[in-house]
């Protein structure tokens, strides 16, 4: 049975500057679509009132461009 997430993305200052609803079966399921939420900065995973987790934002690798 899938259960209800939100995927907040963090702006610098700590405040959500956009939320991406979803379902998933699990709560290691949840991090990991919201992974890819985390290419434009840190990603604050919820289900109703209970933190997941944090997923920091992800570097662009060395020697690549930032924004190709």
């Amino acid at each position: 049975m899938s259960r209800q997430y939100r995927a907040y993305l963090v702006g610098d200052n700590g405040v959500f500057r956009s939320a991406e609803a979803f379902e998933a079966l699990s709560d290691a399921a949840a991090l990991r679509f919201a992974r890819k939420f985390a290419q434009q900065g840190n990603v604050e995973v919820w289900r109703l009132d209970r933190k997941i987790g944090l997923l920091q934002a992800e570097q662009p690798e060395r020697g690549s461009p930032a924004h190709p």
